[in-house]
């Protein structure tokens, strides 16, 4: 008998196992697999409902921001009134008021109601003028400054309706509500339909959202989201000039040329620390010097730039020197073979084939302090802002916010109009974050390398 033979044959000796056979142990395996699949798939599953949620709730408050209700009717432009001494000299056109032009617009409602034979009995002329907004008056006297030639004659115009008549074609104002509201009543809101019916008044795309500038609480309607993008960009394009080249150049000395030691050691370990500091450190850092000791302007887009590059920096630092760690050693090795110095093995070889994974890194850095609020609320730029800021370079210096702090300012106002605003500027914050990372997937699938 062999030694194999009398080895399978000895007492205690257990039978081989079939594969075939499931035995416990293996059930007990699949089944905890199972489990980590369907637990996997459940955490996906529950993402994406949230997801949609959220997405479902910003849509479907914030979409009504891009539509506004406008009372369109011709206005007779009185020249006895806006242009009193008859040379149209526009020195002396600026010194009639809005108090001016709201008559005018007044006396034209009235025209234009008789005129399609809408009845207005029990209301006041108060009452019907109040159908309009505060800023129309406003709005009609820039379009006569900005063309004189306006005056004497009858002109179409399409003025801001009241926000509380806007919230009512919208679904935010009812006739119960209104029997409880200061601001409107139920008689109004029936001669609105009453217009609404006769082409006098209407639902349409409202350019001003976007381009507009802030107002007050008592004119909702009129708000706009045109500064906070101008700040926001002129704060980006601060960034981007600073950031990059500066991220860049830190991240070539510490990948090619500093040496190993434990200096270098403690810069890479809080570069990486600063790029999990909460945003706020960075605004009260900022606060700290380019306010209080540097005296920069608050709520300007250069201190915000500022603050947004000292919290960039550390993101593009990290996604350049993995940029640069990803280009093979046998191209810098190649290129030194040939003659070519450190510098230029760099400069012509390793930089341009890390590019891409560079530009990524820059955009979704730009792209995440686009986003950021907290340290621009530190630095003022929280304040109330209406006028837009000059073309770079003075621009910088001027007021401005941004579209995260517009966000802020619309949440924290009482009237209900401004909710529908704060939602309105997150969809177009959350446009641009996701063209920021759309260019940042197609840059990187259009100049990746696979070695």
């Amino acid at each position: 008998m062999t030694d194999a033979t009398s080895q399978t044959g000895r007492s205690g000796a257990q039978p081989r196992k079939s594969l075939h056979v499931t035995d416990a142990r293996t059930r007990r395996r699949n089944a905890a697999e199972a489990r980590f699949r369907f637990y996997g798939a459940a955490a996906i599953a529950v993402s994406i409902l949230a997801l949609v949620i959220l997405l479902t709730s910003v849509l479907g408050n914030g979409l009504g921001a891009f539509r506004q209700t406008f009372i369109t009717m011709p206005v007779a432009l009185d020249a006895t009134v806006l242009d009193k001494s008859g040379t149209g000299d526009i020195e002396v056109m600026k010194k009639v008021t809005t108090i001016g032009y709201a008559k005018v617009i007044e006396k034209a409602l009235a025209t234009a109601l008789a005129e399609k034979g809408i009845a207005t009995d029990g209301l006041t002329a108060k009452q019907i003028s109040g159908l309009l907004s505060q800023e129309a008056a406003a709005n009609l006297r820039n379009q006569v400054l900005a063309d004189p030639a306006l005056v004497g004659q009858t002109v179409g115009v399409k003025l801001l309706a009241n926000g509380r008549v806007d919230g009512f074609f919208k679904g935010r104002v009812t006739m119960d509500s209104a029997k409880l509201d200061s601001n409107i009543s139920p008689e109004q809101l029936e001669l609105a339909l009453k217009m609404r019916e006769a082409g006098l008044m209407s639902l349409s795309f409202n350019p001003g959202f976007l381009f507009g500038g802030d107002a007050s609480e008592l004119r909702p309607e009129a708000a706009g989201l045109g500064v906070a993008i101008l700040g926001s960009a002129y704060m980006m394009l601060i960034v981007l000039v600073l950031a990059l080249p500066i991220g860049v150049a830190a991240s070539i000395y510490l990948e090619e040329f500093a040496p190993k030691n434990k200096w270098t050691d403690l810069i890479e370990v809080n570069i990486s620390n600063l790029a999990a500091v909460p945003s706020i450190v960075f605004g009260i850092l900022g606060l700290a010097i380019f306010i209080n000791f540097m005296g920069l302007p608050q709520s300007a887009p250069i201190v915000g730039g500022l603050v947004l590059t000292l919290m960039t920096l550390p993101t593009i630092i990290i996604a350049t020197r993995a940029a640069l760690k990803a280009v093979p050693p046998s191209i810098r090795d190649a290129a030194l073979g040939v003659g070519a110095s450190k510098m230029q093995a760099i400069t012509h070889h390793v930089l341009p084939l890390a590019m891409p994974g560079i530009l990524t890194g820059t955009i979704i850095g730009l792209a995440q302090a686009l986003g950021e609020t907290a340290p621009l609320l530190l630095i003022g730029m929280v304040a109330f802002v209406r006028e837009f800021p000059d073309a770079p370079p003075e621009g910088f210096f001027d007021p401005a916010s941004a579209l995260p702090v517009q966000v802020y300012n619309f949440t924290q106002r009482a009237d209900p109009a401004f909710v529908e605003r704060a939602s309105g500027a997150i969809i177009v914050l959350l446009v641009f974050l996701l063209l920021m990372n759309a260019v940042a997937i197609l840059l990187r699938r259009r100049f990746e390398r696979r070695w």
